[in-house]
């Protein structure tokens, strides 16, 4: 018998995992086993059964901070065009940005947002990868994918990309975790949660600020769930202090993955005003638990929440403030979002997203 060797024509770029995933993270951890119908080669660092896997240094990934990021891009430019070529493949996707500069590597990269380009920071090493790698990985790509109409039309405005080397394909999340709980009524003061990272563009400052002004707001507390920063968790937790709220403002550091859908489903509701995001997982997750959204009426975020939360603009703290009243005071508000979100929810499915991804790689093959 004639045996014929099959090829890995695609690579999957996993360098990206590690234990404590962000939204980066957990896009690629989701997305992955949707591959399986291209039987595609897995550069992991921790091999999984039932793939074909070719082992990394797991020192490259987010869990090494900046560090991790230079070992990355080393390793992308000048390792991964090996493996390229000793593979004999077709094709590089990359759930990030990420891709071989002025190599004969074919690539198909995925862009989450470009928020370093909307606000930059000059003092931030990422500030200089947005600014310079960034528009030549871009450039150089076969083709984009992105997670939203919004993040598509960035890449046509702030780096003029042509319309139909985009493709927007919706993220999704985990139905068997994040679902509504029977869980025992729950000891203290109700509470608001925000998730996510503490940067000025996440709105905290705002936050903040329309909770103090909340009516009773002593009944209530405000858990930001999320990594403390250094740089700016002090200010948040001076501002609170400042306005006499500090013992009702918790900060949480990171929440895990296991503890999320708890956290969601005790919530008066998820406030998250961001002033811009390429999609907005927190909320998703929030709707699919049943817990009413706050979120703000830009970005992305409109394309994800649709009619089934309380939109604002994040600019406004009184209209923050309005809001979390509203679903503090209004049972039949807020058990219509939770129905609401619930209904929502089920139209963003990792399968769907896995088989759109699926159909883009095998144009290019």
């Amino acid at each position: 018998m004639i045996q014929i060797e099959v090829l890995p024509l695609v690579l999957v770029n996993l360098s990206c995992l590690f234990a404590k995933p962000t939204g980066i993270t957990n896009y690629a951890r989701n997305l992955y086993p949707h591959l399986h119908p291209l039987n595609p080669t897995l550069l992991i660092a921790d091999p999984v059964s039932g793939y074909n896997c070719h082992q990394i240094s797991e020192k490259m990934s987010p869990a090494y901070g900046t560090k991790g990021h230079i070992r990355r891009l080393l390793w992308t430019q000048f390792r991964l065009p090996q493996i390229y070529r000793q593979l004999r493949s077709r094709l590089i996707f990359s759930p990030i940005p990420e891709a071989p500069l002025y190599s004969r590597c074919r690539s198909i990269i995925m862009v989450h947002d470009l928020i370093p380009l909307h606000f930059p920071n000059s003092k931030s090493p990422l500030h200089y990868y947005h600014r310079y790698y960034l528009p030549k990985a871009v450039s150089q790509a076969r083709h984009i994918l992105c997670n939203s109409v919004a993040t598509a039309n960035d890449l046509v405005k702030l780096l003029d990309v042509t319309p139909r080397k985009i493709t927007p394909i919706p993220l999704a999340y985990d139905r068997s975790h994040f679902r509504p709980l029977d869980l025992p009524p729950r000891r203290g003061r109700p509470y608001f949660l925000y998730l996510g990272r503490q940067d000025p563009y996440k709105n905290v400052k705002r936050l903040i600020e329309a909770f103090a002004v909340l009516p009773n707001c002593q009944e209530y507390e405000l858990w930001l769930a999320g990594p403390t920063d250094n740089r700016y968790t002090p200010q948040w937790q001076d501002l609170a202090r400042e306005l006499g709220i500090r013992d009702q403002v918790k900060f949480m550091e990171y929440v895990s993955y296991e503890k999320l859908p708890t956290l969601l489903n005790q919530a008066i509701a998820l406030v998250f005003p961001s002033l811009w995001e390429g999609f907005g997982l927190p909320v998703l997750e929030a709707m699919a638990c049943g817990t009413p959204v706050i979120t703000s009426s830009i970005s992305a975020l409109p394309e994800v929440a649709g009619d089934a939360a309380i939109l604002v603009n994040p600019y406004k703290t009184a209209e923050i403030s309005a809001a979390m009243d509203t679903l503090a005071t209004d049972l039949t508000v807020r058990d219509t979002l939770s129905q609401l979100g619930l209904l929502r929810a089920t139209e963003f499915t990792w399968a769907q997203t896995g088989e759109q991804t699926v159909e883009l790689l095998k144009r290019f093959l």
